[in-house]
């Protein structure tokens, strides 16, 4: 029986705040990339256990310091997810208030928004007047206002 993992990441360094050349790349989707400990497969097969003092979002670019020194380079995984866009700024506020008052986690963006594919939430929206379409990009929805942002975790080291 393999070893659960062969690496403990106890901190994240931030796009563009780290140097060196990654052992391997984690490509994860939304729900992989906020966590706070769990046992993640990199693209090559290694497995890193990713144990963090509290749970945060992962980003594109980020990466994990391994107790060893192994950096591992986060890539966001592509999902399926509606692009939606009204038929002014004002209609698309609406819509986003909808999705808010639902809870749905949504990614903001200059005249559009997108969710995960719904097909329950794509007909409320084009009841709604919305224009909703499938697409496939990586997901990374706005964190809510009571959300901590930090740029990085530091914690205990073991090398």
């Amino acid at each position: 029986m393999p070893a659960p993992f062969e690496h403990i990441a106890r901190r994240v360094h931030g796009a563009g705040h780290w140097s060196g050349t990654p052992r391997d790349r984690l490509t994860l989707d939304y729900e992989q990339r906020f966590r706070r400990r769990i046992v993640l497969t990199c693209d090559g097969g290694a497995r890193v256990l990713l144990d963090l003092a509290e749970a945060r979002l992962l980003h594109e670019g980020d990466a994990l310091a391994a107790q060893c020194g192994a950096l591992f380079v986060v890539r966001a995984r592509a999902e399926a997810l509606l692009e939606i866009r009204g038929q002014d700024s004002t209609h698309l506020l609406r819509l986003a208030w909808h999705l808010g008052n639902r809870h749905l986690p949504t990614e903001l963006a200059a005249g559009r928004l997108r969710i995960r594919e719904d097909p329950v939430i794509a007909a409320m929206l084009q009841a709604l007047g919305a224009e909703a379409t499938p697409v496939t990009a990586p997901f990374s929805p706005e964190r809510g206002a009571y959300s901590a942002h930090p740029s990085h975790v530091h914690k205990r080291h073991n090398c």
